[in-house]
């Protein structure tokens, strides 16, 4: 137990939630009449092809009713619209999703800013013939008359007649064109022309048994004369989850790529044709020589694992892991790996049981759940990559793996329903995220709430070549600061190329990008180029932001440097790519060797799975902390349903931008990018500190996007200082209700002009709604009246940080401030529903630290602890007590 523990608050007063403040500005849009006579051409092109349809279909299958989905396309949104969409028979709600960056036009624009882009709403109907006649019905008569009184239910419509910027099928363009599964096919027929090939429909999620039943049989048909089979189904009503994994013959393969169009591709119950197998830990065998470990005698774990290791399967008997693992492997894929191939299980096991071994920590105390996700890949050379096999279904086969640890499977009970956090070191490099959430960060979000547990999730690396916008010449004349500013510069003109890799965007889970650094020496440099060399994010690391604009990644953490090379191929272009090598610099690791039965190896490597296995062995670290806490404090205390949430706050609450934010902002304002930056404020706004607010905006979401809520210290949230108190707060609330908490103010802080700081971070998990723009059906945030001591909000933007289900913020100040005895700051903490009905109440762990810089005679801690320890009668905090 540290000598000075963090706190726990006592029992929160219950109160009733603050409302959030709105608004925007006022769009102008086109009158009834005008709608109409530019809607008008383009219904009945709808009608047409969907007649035209009916006909083809009928021609196959006479008792199939045609069907489509239309693309409604609106500025500004409507909410419910789905319980409108109930009304007409015929019609069914399948989704919605957020669009950004609409271009302004003389039809639709903002009255008070005429050039800024406008949002809106993508909403998504399946219709079949009567149904869209009954719908267009409905316009026309609305169009005719503006003053009609439409039936009780109806009047969404409207709402979205006068909205809709466009209407459109759901088309061979959506549903294969766009998900990049053409030029994977090619990549597949080029190493193997005549091989079956595998791929996942996602075919849309409808709303009974009957109907999912003939979609599956419909697809099913298509499928087999092209003279394919389905390999494999799932559906998960808790994520409006239906995929089909499939595969075709080459030529079948072939002919879908020469002409698109085919029965298959045009089939209206398919959503997306996606690849699979692209979750891959490498598309090469690393460069380079493995060192040898200088292992001493270590205590072995004796604690049940409470991290869970997804991933490929590790080197179990490798010395620095050897009675440290509790591997399960219920499929056997063991037997498809030889020892040299498991390169990337072990890396992750080694980082959560040891830490970087570059600086070596004591290890944990828990032995870890290892669950193999992946397995070597058909490959010429070896050894082969891991990845998740092309015959499975990635939402079918993390869903099993999780299911079986909290609930069992037909062979066995629960395996380890005491796992508390689940480590996810992969992404899909063919889903970056756009818009939309992806099945599996779905899944993730469901399985979150569902079973109490924290997932620790990548958030994608792009390990490819960076574009310098220069020549050759001018690159080999640059310094070291120069070369990172040039880097920066091309990596924000080309974050829409390096997003996020799914399931990064989860909104419960943790997204972990990574920061260049290590401590590792470097052997040799040859001609290898560091193209950071101050505290920055990794040139690898994704970009967010997350789903509506939401701060991800949560964080960045130590991913180990990634040095680059100019292309062997001489070009005009200053254009660098990664030196894939694994000896120095990045994080060491335990390694499969290079001699057979080789048990003592370590190598280096770097990126986003690095910097999250190390952020799992911190929320290992916490936990056990928590336990400590509660024990010594208040072992009275009922923990269960509050320590993951509490976890996930204390992994957040060392976060800052600090020096990495600094450097960024500097990078930014002195490069063309802060030139535009200023450009565009100038165009929306006249007055000085309008333009100077925006700018400020831009350049923090720009941050956020790379870093999100920064680096954190997790040393801070472990125990407090004489000038640093943090103190613990959890309960659980349902709509309508808040908590609030009371930190006592140190009497020493009065008329001080000390700066000082208050860091507060509330973490839940919210239940989902799969179908709907908001998604998010609990919104939890905070408010702070701290007196003034700490007025300013520093980092990321503070409506940003309501988007999510973390909301970390930093307040500092320094002005002298009066403080009477019994003086206190308080937080609010609210909730409201947001995309549906709060069934349960929705639990949450808060941490907050008050402190002034270390050295100040102000023993914070001391006050603060002697005016809380008389009030601390823990209860389990309700807003129903």
């Amino acid at each position: 137990m540290p000598e000075r523990p963090l706190l726990l608050f006592p029992t929160p007063e219950i109160a009733s939630r603050s409302t959030l403040g709105g608004g925007g500005g006022r769009v102008k849009r086109p009158t009834p009449q005008r709608q109409w006579a530019r809607l008008s051409p383009v219904f009945s092109q709808l009608q047409t092809a969907l007649d035209a349809r009916r006909i083809e279909i009928q021609q196959s299958a006479a008792d199939v009713i045609p069907e489509q989905v239309l693309v409604m396309e609106t500025v500004g949104s409507i909410e419910n619209f789905a319980n409108a969409v109930k009304r007409i028979d015929g019609l069914e709600w399948m989704g919605e999703i957020e669009i950004d960056e609409i271009t302004p036009d003389e039809e639709f624009y903002d009255e008070t800013k005429p050039d800024k882009e406008l949002s809106g709403r993508l909403y998504l109907v399946m219709t079949n013939q009567r149904a869209l006649d009954e719908m267009l019905s409905l316009w026309r008569r609305y169009q005719a008359d503006p003053n009609m009184q439409f039936e009780l239910g109806f009047k969404k419509f409207r709402d979205v007649f006068l909205h809709m910027k466009s209407i459109r099928r759901w088309d061979v363009q959506d549903r294969l064109l766009e998900t990049g599964l053409i030029d994977i096919w090619q990549e597949n027929l080029e190493y193997d022309g005549e091989r079956f090939i595998s791929f996942e429909a996602e075919l849309w999620f409808r709303g009974s048994n009957e109907l999912r039943a003939a979609s599956t049989s419909y697809v099913t048909n298509l499928v087999q004369q092209a003279g394919g089979r389905i390999l494999n189904q799932s559906v998960i009503e808790g994520i409006a989850y239906h995929g089909l994994l499939a595969e075709l013959p080459a030529h079948a393969i072939r002919a879908i790529i020469e002409s698109p169009a085919t029965e298959l591709v045009k089939c209206e119950n398919v959503m997306f044709f996606r690849p699979v197998g692209q979750i891959t830990a490498g598309d090469e065998s690393p460069e380079g020589d493995v060192e040898i470990a200088q292992i001493e005698e270590i205590p072995l774990p004796t604690e049940d694992p409470i991290v869970a290791l997804f991933d490929g399967l590790p080197l179990a008997n490798h010395r620095l892991l050897a009675g440290r693992l509790v591997i399960d492997d219920p499929d056997n894929w063991a037997a498809e790996y030889s020892a040299s191939e498991r390169i990337h299980g072990t890396s992750m096991a080694s980082l959560i049981a040891h830490g970087d071994l570059n600086q070596p920590s004591y290890p944990m105390s828990r032995r870890i759940y290892v669950r193999p996700i992946m397995k070597p890949m058909e490959w010429l050379n070896t050894p082969r990559p891991e990845g998740i096999p092309e015959n499975f279904l990635v939402v079918d086969l993390i869903h099993r793996a999780v299911k079986r640890l909290f609930e069992g499977d037909q062979e066995e009970g629960a395996v380890a329903p005491q796992i508390k956090a689940i480590n996810l070191s992969i992404g899909d490099r063919s889903l970056q995220f756009a818009q939309s959430m992806s099945p599996i960060a779905r899944l993730l979000d469901w399985l979150s709430v569902k079973y109490g547990v924290l997932f620790i999730v990548s958030a994608g690396n792009h390990p490819t070549a960076i574009s310098l916008g220069i020549s050759r010449d001018e690159f080999n004349s640059l310094g070291a600061e120069e070369i990172e500013v040039a880097t920066i510069k091309a990596l924000y003109r080309d974050a829409r190329n390096r997003k996020l890799l799914a399931p990064a965007e989860t909104i419960n889970g943790i997204s972990v990008g990574a920061v260049h650094h290590d401590n590792a020496e470097i052997s040799y440099q040859r001609s290898r180029i560091n193209p950071f060399e101050n505290l920055l994010p990794s040139p690898v690391s994704a970009f967010g932001s997350g789903y509506r604009r939401a701060i991800k990644p949560d964080v960045v953490y130590y991913g180990g440097r990634q040095l680059y090379r100019l292309p062997f191929q001489q070009t005009n272009s200053a254009i660098i790519e990664p030196a894939i090598f694994r000896v120095s610099p990045g994080n060491k690791t335990a390694s499969p060797g290079s001699l057979p039965g080789e048990l003592d190896a370590t190598s280096y490597s770097c990126g986003t799975s690095n910097a999250t296995a190390l952020l799992s062995r911190a929320a290992c670290i916490c936990y056990d902390s928590l336990q400590e806490i509660f024990s010594e404090q208040s072992g009275e205390v009922d923990l269960r349903g509050y320590e993951v949430p509490l976890m996930k706050a204390m992994l957040v609450h060392g976060c800052s931008w600090g020096d990495i934010g600094d450097h960024l902002k500097s990078r930014i304002e002195n490069s063309d990018l802060g030139m535009e930056i200023r450009a565009r404020a100038e165009l929306l706004y006249t007055r000085p500190a309008d333009i100077s607010n925006e700018i400020g905006r831009q350049y923090k979401s720009l941050i956020a996007r790379w870093i999100g809520y920064g680096l954190p210290d997790v040393d801070r949230v472990l125990d407090c200082t004489d000038q640093r108190a943090t103190l613990l707060g959890f309960g659980e609330l349902s709509d309508g209700n808040a908590h609030v908490f009371r930190l006592p103010l140190p009497p020493s802080l009065s008329a001080r002009p000390e700066r000082r700081r208050l860091t507060v971070t509330l973490a839940w998990f919210s239940p989902i709604s799969p179908t709907t723009q908001k998604y998010r059906i609990a919104s939890l945030w905070f408010e702070v009246n701290n007196k003034g001591l700490a007025p300013l909000r520093q980092n990321a933007d503070w409506q940003a940080v309501k988007r999510g289900t973390v909301q970390h913020e930093v307040f500092e100040g320094q002005s002298a401030e009066p403080i009477n005895e019994g003086d206190v700051i308080e937080i609010k903490v609210n909730c409201r529903e947001d995309a549906g009905k709060i069934h349960r109440p929705v639990t949450y762990g808060l941490v907050v630290s008050l402190e002034v810089a270390e050295g100040v005679d102000i023993a914070v801690y001391n006050e603060i602890r002697t005016r809380i320890a008389p009030a601390i009668q823990i209860q389990q905090a309700t807003d129903h007590d």
